[in-house]
């Protein structure tokens, strides 16, 4: 709970559902100023808390109480927008309580105590400026014109008008069930901004890292039908988690030893029951009882092994595409080699898809030529759930009429397969209608996957997975001895896989870059002369080696860089691409979620050669920016 009296709170809540205990005498609490990010597994329950604080779900005990006057919003998965608006009413109707302030005050008299009141209350909702906010939010979330019709818009439409509609409200409370889920990178980082700012209290479930890492100051974790909270960001949350983690595995460890120190002692059992030996029999009971620490399984998702690449993978070269005389993209030159990971991002609507689907074969492009290589198979995840029929079983989906999935040499059972990606026998037989989004996502990927293939096509796979799942899928696929090329707007998973960023930019114009994309958007950011901000963290940092300013060659007096030095600008790219590549690889150690259950004692080493390694890239960096400044001083 909260220091600060909490203006929104659950108390005791108790939730069943069939023979599933989802809340179990679970208290939360959100305080002003509190910007909390509720995670947990896929079907924990969280979705179903926030309809409950909503009051649009009753639990089966508890209370839930409000301060007086305190205004909540609220976004759900699923949501409901009057067909008959349009866009701009729909989201203006947001803020109907603010309207309906500002009517009464403008019939009111002046100079009279109710007219000062909504005065007041007017203010504290920056009420006069509504117009104005209702306008950023329909720009900036890319929402459809504001005359068209709701009834006429796509899921993803409709969902930026309800987030505009949720936002531009401002109300206490804001609570937002995955928000970031269908929109673009540019849509995100505005959203991000914006809501790292937001006056009120926010309470938002969301798989989007980044975005917690950015705007919460508090993680939440629903698990085993109880709330953990802990104070920081995601990244501050991932170390607290697993040391809580490792802490309740060593309890557990003195436990079982405790047990089998006593359990020959009790077995024998003295014939002389005095108090002492009474007391060492009783502690030895209470300790028995003890519930050990719940399990949480992971995915063991390990793509199958891919057959062998040959010298050519594939290559595009001067590739463009116009549909009905408007041109999405041109002259795109790209060969994808054998353990290149390619992460494509850009806003919606500028030609991913469509890019996919040439390289697939699936489209002709306008221009260009591709070529694929003869060992190249493809194997392509779609963002569609299309895929799945609601009538048959999960071990349906994934059979096609064999018990048995090809693993490298071997063959797996189907259901060993399926336990895998966390599917329970009863899950296993249970029908695709039955199951929720993250589990979708999972059979989708166990269907697709045991195809095999050796060039992996993933399009948006981050939706609707829950953090751990991911995770896993990351360590999967930087594992994965094939070429992977992803459309994902999720900028953490594409900082921690990818090894190249093709960013769809707008105006038909497509980049490439090295490296992952916060590499990208810093050079983005220094082609275009904006400086490039600091990485936002809370946690203290370990001293670091000290890394040289860079050397800035004054104008008129500056000297051609040596062929020594313009070699090592020539490779400085790689160089910082490899270091930047090593500290993603020991991150990623930290945070699995058994690393300090397993390696605890190497802890405070990697820890060590993480700081190093990051100690590494900066200087590299700074050596980039050196070079660069002398070679742009002789220019």
């Amino acid at each position: 709970m909260s220091a600060a009296p909490a203006i929104l709170s659950a108390q005791e809540i108790v939730l069943r559902y069939n023979d599933r205990v989802l809340l179990d005498h679970a208290s939360f609490g959100l305080a002003a100023g509190d910007r909390v990010g509720l995670v947990g597994r896929n079907g924990a329950g969280k979705s179903t808390f926030l309809r409950i604080l909503a009051g649009e779900l009753e639990a089966d005990s508890g209370e839930i109480t409000r301060q007086r006057g305190t205004i909540v919003g609220y976004l759900p998965q699923t949501f409901e927008l009057d067909p008959a608006h349009t866009v701009y009413e729909s989201v203006r109707g947001g803020a109907q309580h603010v309207l309906d302030l500002i009517h009464e005050f403008e019939t009111l008299p002046g100079h009279t105590k109710r007219h000062d009141e909504l005065e007041e209350k007017i203010n504290h909702l920056d009420g006069w400026n509504i117009d104005t906010r209702i306008r950023t939010a329909l720009n900036q979330l890319g929402c459809p014109p504001d005359d068209r019709n709701v009834a006429k818009l796509s899921g993803g439409e409709r969902r930026r008008v309800a987030l505009a509609r949720a936002l531009v409200a401002q109300p206490d409370v804001l609570m937002l069930d995955e928000p970031t889920n269908h929109l673009d990178t540019d849509s995100v980082e505005w959203i991000t901004e914006f809501l790292a700012s937001y006056p009120g209290a926010l309470l938002v479930v969301t798989h989007d890292r980044h975005f917690l890492d950015q705007v919460a100051n508090v993680i939440v974790e629903l698990r085993n039908g109880v709330f953990e909270r802990y104070v920081g960001n995601y990244t501050e949350y991932l170390f607290s988690r697993a040391e809580k983690l490792a802490s309740e595995e060593l309890v557990e460890h003195k436990r079982q030893m405790f047990l089998r120190k006593e359990l020959e002692w009790v077995r024998r059992r003295p014939k002389a029951q005095t108090s002492k030996s009474k007391a060492r029999i009783d502690r030895f009971f209470a300790a028995e009882a003890d519930a050990p620490p719940a399990e949480e399984g992971d995915m063991d998702l390990v793509i199958p092994p891919p057959p062998q690449l040959g010298n050519r993978v594939v290559d595009l070269t001067g590739i463009g595409m116009e549909f009905s005389g408007r041109s999405l993209f041109s002259g795109l030159d790209i060969s994808f080699a054998n353990g290149t990971r390619i992460g494509i991002t850009g806003r919606n609507g500028l030609g991913k898809t469509t890019l996919l689907k040439i390289i697939l074969g699936e489209l002709e492009p306008t221009t260009g030529t591709i070529k694929v290589g003869q060992l190249t198979k493809f194997n392509y995840v779609d963002q569609s759930r299309l895929q799945l029929r609601e009538d048959r079983t999960v071990l349906d989906e994934v059979s096609d009429g064999t018990e048995w999935v090809q693993w490298g040499e071997i063959k797996l059972s189907l259901r060993a397969y399926l336990k895998r990606f966390l599917f329970t026998d009863d899950r296993i037989t249970a029908a695709v209608k039955w199951l929720s989004g993250g589990e979708r996502s999972r059979l989708l990927l166990a269907k697709v996957l045991k195809r095999g293939g050796n060039f992996l096509i993933l399009d948006e796979p981050t939706n609707d997975l829950d953090l751990q799942t991911l995770r896993v899928l990351e360590e999967a696929l930087t594992s994965f001895q094939g070429c992977v090329l992803v459309v994902s707007h999720d900028r953490y998973f594409l900082n921690r896989v990818c090894t190249g960023i093709l960013a769809f930019e707008g105006d038909g114009q497509i980049a490439y870059s090295d490296g992952n994309y916060d590499y990208y958007l810093e050079k983005k950011k220094r082609a275009a002369g904006l400086p490039v901000p600091a990485v936002k963290t809370n946690k203290p940092q370990a001293p670091k080696s000290p890394v040289p300013e860079p050397v800035v060659a004054p104008k008129g007096k500056g000297r051609k860089l040596s062929f020594k030095e313009q070699r090592e600008l020539e490779g400085m790219e790689a160089a910082i691409h490899a270091a930047e590549a090593d500290v993603a690889r020991l991150e990623t150690m930290l945070a699995s979620p058994d690393f300090f259950r397993t390696q605890g004692a190497r802890a405070s080493a990697v820890i060590t050669e993480l700081d190093t390694a990051k100690a590494q890239a900066a200087r590299l960096f700074a050596r980039w920016e050196e070079l660069e400044a002398l070679r742009s001083a002789a220019a």
